[in-house]
């Protein structure tokens, strides 16, 4: 499904990518002002749009660009693994943890991809996922997450093949969006 225990041939680059993507979906702004639960639920939610936002800019770059994208997804999904064997979840149940959490990523992915260019429904996208309450779509800490969505694909917008393979990946800070 995602080749996920294969090692890319850049995998320092591949490493720091993933790391910049942890650390933008970890700002505490994003549990403490936005509403993200801080729970393992939320911050797999946080850390799915992260990554999308990240991962959408890459497949639209000439190669490397989408090769990389892959890469990035596959040690998310490596991560993904490692997260639930230290959580206690035993050998015979991540696959199918995995596999929910793969159709969770890619669906929620799909829906931030359709919506980047509408505030509104980028905000009920995140209600729906991050929030885990679509009826708060209109609230401010919806509409908050979706116009820092929006703002960091605005940002990433600029980002070229040379930025991605060097860094680093400038993704904005969570305590700057209103």
């Amino acid at each position: 499904m995602f080749n996920l225990f294969r090692r890319s041939k850049n995998a320092a680059l591949i490493d720091r990518l993933h790391g910049e993507i942890m650390a933008a979906a970890r700002q505490p702004a994003f549990f403490t002002q936005y509403g993200a639960a801080d729970t393992v639920e939320g911050r797999f939610e946080v850390l799915s749009l992260m990554a999308t936002l990240a991962i959408l800019r890459m497949e639209e770059l000439p190669e490397p660009g989408p090769s990389i994208a892959q890469d990035t997804t596959d040690a998310l999904f490596r991560h993904f693994d490692i997260a639930l064997r230290e959580i206690g979840v035993g050998d015979v149940s991540v696959p199918k943890k995995m596999k929910k959490m793969a159709q969770g990523y890619l669906g929620r992915a799909g829906a931030y991809r359709a919506a980047l260019h509408d505030e509104a429904e980028l905000a009920r996208a995140v209600a729906r996922n991050v929030l885990g309450d679509e009826s708060r779509a209109g609230d401010a800490q919806s509409v908050r997450f979706a116009r820092y969505a929006r703002a960091q694909a605005a940002a990433f917008a600029s980002l070229d093949v040379e930025t991605v393979l060097k860094g680093p990946l400038a993704f904005l800070d969570a305590d700057s969006i209103e």
